[in-house]
């Protein structure tokens, strides 16, 4: 008999039922992993079910998109004539009014401008952020603030604290998924982590890229399947032995093992939520999947396989930038504002207009959460003579679905559109508020770790009440 059959002290709870006669012990055991990977139970009854983020990595200019500002305009070409805070590269020039025009859509008459016209068509289902701020102006201290509620890497995600607190709903899909279409932000794989909480929150990265598999390495390497679920069960129960003997380390190892048994499981369900064969030609067509522009196309595929994720049960989804537009940052336009955000705005335009669309026929924007951000903003002067430097004092981002009010502006910016001067939020309250709407109380929502219960919002965030439903 093997030596770790053998325990030198009184059997712990686990081994207890791993040895129980007839192996009764080891099938309790799996259906208790089983049930942890389910749904938990929201703190109160919730809006939303999901959350879909389009991260606009880069920083969107705010002026140019949706809060416009005919000041910017009548001064364009003169000195600025507010205090000019230290910027990134410090190379400032004039006011620079914004070079696309703006036009009033829905009932709600929010202007949009003429970057984002198939987008604008959904006003009414927006809420349109225009007070948003970060404390930081460099790319991936702004991304991780976003994304983890900390400047520096090693904490969770937001998408890992949803898993965290919610569960589930898939067996056979990761909870919390990146579609990565080839350009992740600035920081990384850090934004996606899941920090000091149990590896299974971590995100899975699906990759959306010219001939290559949606995930690394999905196909098994043994030629029966029964020989690869006999490998994991063996690996498996020398992992619960382990955990068994190990104490400290059992929800590490837990998350492992669960981890091994979702891959198998996505062997089967990655191939088919990726294979678009039962859509119908309209619905590729409406998305922009056979446009002539390979990164709208690309982008196109990100948002279909985003909403094919979310009808199956997936959490939380983000979808990264297109690469090959920039080096990094895409929406990152230090030079030429005008052409850099039109041809960023041409690839996701059509196919996010696409997917609020789809959403909301099939009846899931009432309980799917669509955020549309980037980390920052960008100034009303120019830099150099044609581009924008970064400004996170004031910016905007839009809300739809999952008990957001739709139709309506929240906060405002100067009459420059430098700072935000009205119901400013923070990467806190847009955490809090994403949080509440999914049925969790921010507060509530701790982890404990290096001695103290810590929380996505750390001790800050309120929910923006006035923007719900």
């Amino acid at each position: 008999m093997s030596q770790c059959c053998f325990s030198s002290g009184p059997l712990t709870r686990r081994e207890w039922l791993q040895r129980s006669r007839f192996g009764f012990g080891t099938l309790a055991l799996a259906g208790m992993l089983s049930d942890a990977a389910k749904a938990a139970a929201p703190h109160f009854a919730p809006k939303a079910k999901r959350v879909v983020m389009l991260f606009m990595d880069g920083g969107v200019s705010q002026v140019d998109s949706f809060d416009p500002k005919p000041r910017l305009t009548a001064e364009h070409g003169q000195p600025f004539k507010m205090k000019i805070e230290t910027t990134q590269f410090e190379n400032n020039g004039s006011t620079f009014g914004s070079p696309f025009t703006f036009k009033q859509y829905g009932d709600s008459g929010i202007p949009v401008s003429n970057m984002f016209p198939h987008i604008a068509q959904h006003v009414d289902d927006l809420c349109v952020i225009r007070s948003m701020q970060s404390p930081f102006a460099e790319h991936a201290q702004a991304c991780y603030m976003l994304h983890t509620g900390h400047q520096l890497q090693g904490r969770p995600s937001l998408g890992a604290w949803v898993s965290y607190g919610l569960g589930s709903e898939s067996e056979n899909l990761p909870s919390f998924v990146v579609v990565n279409g080839g350009q992740l932000p600035l920081g990384g794989i850090a934004n996606y982590s899941s920090g000091f909480l149990p590896a299974v929150h971590e995100a899975s990265l699906f990759h959306v890229g010219l001939n290559t598999p949606v995930v690394d390495n999905i196909q098994p390497d043994e030629p029966k399947p029964g020989l690869q679920r006999n490998k994991l069960r063996f690996i498996a129960d020398n992992d619960r032995d382990f955990a068994g003997r190990a104490g400290s380390g059992e929800d590490q190892i837990e998350s492992a093992i669960r981890n091994y048994e979702l891959a198998f499981a996505m062997q089967r369900s990655v191939p088919e939520v990726a294979d678009f064969k039962d859509e119908t030609p309209e619905t590729l067509e409406r998305y922009g999947l056979n446009s002539s522009n390979a990164f709208e196309a690309r982008y196109a595929r990100q948002c279909l396989l985003a909403r094919r994720l979310l009808e199956r049960g997936v959490r939380f989804v983000e979808l990264t930038c297109v690469g090959g537009i920039r080096f990094v940052s895409p929406w990152d336009s230090h030079n030429d504002i005008k052409g850099e955000h039109k041809k960023n705005a041409e690839i996701v335009d059509r196919p996010i207009a696409a997917l609020l669309a789809d959403l909301k026929q099939r009846g899931l924007l009432d309980d799917t959460l669509v955020v549309w951000t980037g980390e920052f903003g960008r100034t009303p002067f120019a830099q150099g003579s044609d581009g924008r430097d970064h400004n996170p004092q004031g910016f905007s981002l839009w809300l739809a679905g999952g008990g957001i009010r739709g139709g309506m502006t929240y906060g405002a910016t100067d009459e420059y559109g430098y700072h935000a001067i009205e119901n400013i939020v923070t990467p806190y309250d847009l955490q809090a508020t994403l949080l509440h709407l999914l049925g969790i109380d921010h507060e509530r929502l701790t982890f404990r770790f290096g001695g103290r219960d810590i929380r996505l919002t750390d001790v800050h965030g309120h929910v923006l009440r006035d923007i719900l439903v």
